[in-house]
């Protein structure tokens, strides 16, 4: 689950999030690519017989994942069959969706599930509801996990999109758009900045942080951005586009959640538009 605490910090009012628990995914189920290739999902029977067993595992001086996970949090767990120890083939798939939906395939690094559950001494997102189950990447069952999603790859033409796509159309027409402060807009739940989360979180597109009193990126962070947002991206397909689809209405396309809102109610809204275009465009 993830619950915002907003609180201004110095006298610029500027928003400070702490994030609570497991957010939207990271990376939804893998499906098929363009012609460059097809994402390979991680190993169903690998998640069954030694990914799911740590989520039912006592941990010295920690809760099981368990206890909170199969109430109302995102990241949603089966509940087993009363007198049962283990779950059933058709919860167990349940959970593998549900797991599927906070990792990116080959990357662990990236994935969800395995930072946000980590120390932040060791990399890991700086909270988590439940408490941080490794203080290490060393820790046995972290590298069950990181061994689970390496079984996974991404699709060909995600991971080489940035050869492609023009960076001078996403520094004019993406950039604005992660740095619109927003306070509360949004067409579901409410909006917050891109920036807030993105450069203090673990996520999949994690930015580069702001230089101290300016507004906007340099030249040379402005690029590592690009390199990382592209990452988020189909070329040429903005419905096929995680940049895209998280901040859209699910009624219009988008996906049924993000943790930072829903922007765009429609299609028409001039920064999906603007995303649109980056997807859409090609480097000179």
């Amino acid at each position: 689950m993830f619950n915002f605490i907003r609180a201004a910090a110095g006298t610029g009012g500027v928003l400070v999030l702490l994030i609570m628990g497991f957010g939207t995914p990271a990376h939804s189920a893998p499906q098929s690519g363009s012609a460059g290739g097809a994402a390979k999902a991680p190993d169903y029977e690998f998640f069954k017989t030694r990914v799911q067993t740590v989520f039912a595992k006592k941990r010295e001086g920690q809760a099981r994942c368990i206890l909170c996970h199969t109430k109302g949090t995102a990241f949603r767990l089966a509940e087993m069959s009363p007198g049962a120890t283990t779950w059933n083939e058709e919860q167990s798939r349940d959970n593998y969706e549900a797991a599927l939906r906070l990792v990116v395939p080959g990357d662990p690094d990236s994935s969800r599930l395995l930072v946000h559950t980590l120390a932040p001494e060791a990399g890991g997102d700086p909270f988590h509801g439940g408490g941080k189950k490794f203080a290490s990447k060393k820790d046995p069952d972290w590298q069950v996990w990181a061994a689970w999603v390496k079984t996974g790859s991404e699709a060909p033409d995600t991971i080489k999109a940035a050869q492609v796509l023009d960076f001078e159309t996403y520094r004019t027409k993406v950039e604005p758009v992660l740095l619109n402060p927003r306070e509360g807009g949004g067409a579901e739940g409410g909006g917050v900045p891109c920036v807030s989360c993105h450069t203090t979180v673990i996520t999949r597109m994690r930015l580069m942080p702001l230089p101290e009193g300016s507004k906007t990126w340099t030249e040379v962070q402005s690029h590592r951005n690009f390199e990382v947002v592209a990452r988020l991206v189909t070329p040429g397909q903005p419905l096929e586009s995680p940049l895209v689809k998280k901040p859209l209405a699910a009624s219009e396309g988008g996906t049924p959640i993000h943790s930072g809102g829903k922007y765009w109610k429609t299609k028409d809204d001039p920064e999906f538009k603007a995303l649109a275009e980056f997807v859409n465009s090609r480097r000179k």
